[in-house]
């Protein structure tokens, strides 16, 4: 028995208990194992945290150990169990997702029962196992490089629930460098599978009007053959995507696809409230309406430091529209430190404190503690003032783009040491109620304040990082 025969065997057995097929890592793990690898090898090659890789190889031994009805199954003996079980001399599949083991098929052993529901996806799967489906076409030419990717388990739950659940319209937001793009990179690899086609990822850093970007998707879902030019007759679908109609949808009702659209600040204006689109990108907010309101079982995810103003009326409890707030890393942070080699574990805590666990602000500062004080972290948290070196490029980036009023509330809250009221506002704070009503909601939707509850009241603040940022720049 090789190593793709086990994972062939595994990977029914994950399909048979729990209608799911393995995914990229937990097939990694299994080879790790197989390979004897250590946890730490396979997490360097695939571009995960240690941490991450054990708690998913955890819940893959118990997986087995129950299919098995073996409660010993581990990464240290996985190998020797699977080549030890009786029969195990020919493994082959013969059909319809199943295994054969000399005499034996791997549907004979025991697995814990399935629910109704499960087995009609086993049906649907074994079905499609016979047919000429094509795999899923994936476009990741804007995608970056993977990062190292830190423990996200809720987050990555949260959305999966919400893809099976059939929500259209999903916003992922967060400042600069919280981890937006590796959290869905790392999604990507978990629920391919729900998609039966496409999987595009497209960046708008460069404002691509919404006419170029319906092209361009429209020409990959159709295999790389050129949208037709509009004609004078009635236009076809394919032709009305250079008329400023929806012809996209029509390609996400026919295939379950999930288009991934990064950078989507870039298409709002700077020096207006949170949302506002530039001149001339004024029916993307009409486009993301329509992906929410209209019928199909496709998935629009938008990346952004900016909330859209439109999702805030299409997103409910039961509509097909959420949105995630991503926050910073918490203890899992110290793995970015461990990777830096800082001394002083203890200290380490109040460093993911000050800069909010944000994954790109600790590698900066770490690097730099490394570099400049020999990894002693007690030292640099002994200086008077926060460090902010390259991170102040990063926030000019997201600062610039704030109002007048907008920076007249941030000169504020970094001047309040406690978290403000603002029903108490200041007398050299020039603004009506209202206006510092829009404008903090604003700030809220740049991932710029955060909310602290106070007597049941909500009191504002900012991280300690963005204060000294505003405070150096008085």
């Amino acid at each position: 028995m090789d190593v793709e025969e086990a994972l062939e065997f595994v990977d029914h057995l994950a399909w048979t208990t729990t209608g799911k097929h393995l995914d990229s890592l937990q097939k990694a793990i299994l080879r790790g194992a197989w390979e004897n690898q250590k946890y730490k090898e396979i997490a360097q090659h695939h571009n995960r945290s240690e941490k991450y890789v054990k708690e998913v190889g955890f819940k893959l031994w118990k997986l087995l150990s129950v299919a098995l009805e073996d409660e010993e199954v581990c990464k240290a003996n996985f190998r020797a169990k699977l080549e030890n079980l009786r029969f195990f001399s020919n493994v082959s599949l013969v059909g319809n997702g199943c295994v054969k083991i000399g005499n034996f098929s791997a549907d004979n052993i025991h697995y814990p029962k399935v629910s109704q529901s499960e087995s009609l996806q086993e049906e649907t799967f074994n079905e499609k196992t016979t047919s000429s489906e094509p795999k899923v076409h994936l476009d990741l030419a804007d995608a970056p490089e993977p990062n190292l990717f830190y423990n996200r388990t809720s987050e990555l739950t949260t959305l999966e629930n919400w893809i099976v659940g059939r929500t259209r319209l999903i916003t992922i937001l967060g400042l600069s460098g919280i981890g937006k793009t590796a959290l869905t990179l790392q999604l990507i690899s978990q629920i391919q599978h729900e998609f039966d086609y496409i999987i595009i990822y497209r960046s708008l850093r460069n404002s691509p009007p919404l006419q170029t970007l319906q092209t361009d998707l429209i020409q990959f879902c159709r295999g790389g053959a050129p949208v037709p030019a509009p004609s004078v007759s009635a236009p076809s679908p394919e032709e009305r995507a250079t008329t400023g109609g929806l012809p996209l949808l029509e390609y996400l009702r026919s295939h379950r696809c999930l288009i991934i659209l990064d950078d989507i600040q870039t298409i709002f204006s700077s020096q207006q409230l949170a949302g506002n689109y530039q001149p001339g990108y004024e029916n993307y907010g009409a486009f993301f309406k329509q992906i929410t309101e209209s019928s199909h079982n496709s998935c629009l995810i938008l990346l952004s430091w900016e909330k859209p103003r439109e999702i805030a009326t299409l997103e409910s409890e039961n509509r097909p529209c959420k949105t995630l707030q991503l926050n910073g890393l918490g203890p899992e942070a110290q793995e970015i430190f461990r990777e830096k080699g800082l001394a002083e574990p203890e200290k380490w805590s109040e460093l993911i404190d000050l800069y909010r666990g944000n994954p790109l602000w600790l590698n900066i500062v770490a690097t730099m503690i490394q570099d400049l004080l020999g990894g002693s972290v007690s030292e640099f948290l002994s200086y008077d003032t926060l460090f902010l070196g390259d991170l102040e490029s990063l926030l000019h980036q997201q600062c610039d783009r704030l109002t007048a009023s907008e920076q007249q509330a941030m000169g504020w809250l970094a001047s309040t040491p406690e978290p403000a009221d603002i029903s108490k506002i200041p007398e050299n704070l020039q603004l009506s109620r209202a206006e510092l009503l829009n404008v903090m909601q604003s700030l809220g939707r740049r991932s710029l304040v955060e909310t602290v509850q106070q007597n049941a009241r909500s009191h504002f603040t900012i991280a300690p990082v963005i204060r000294e940022y505003i405070t150096n720049k008085k």
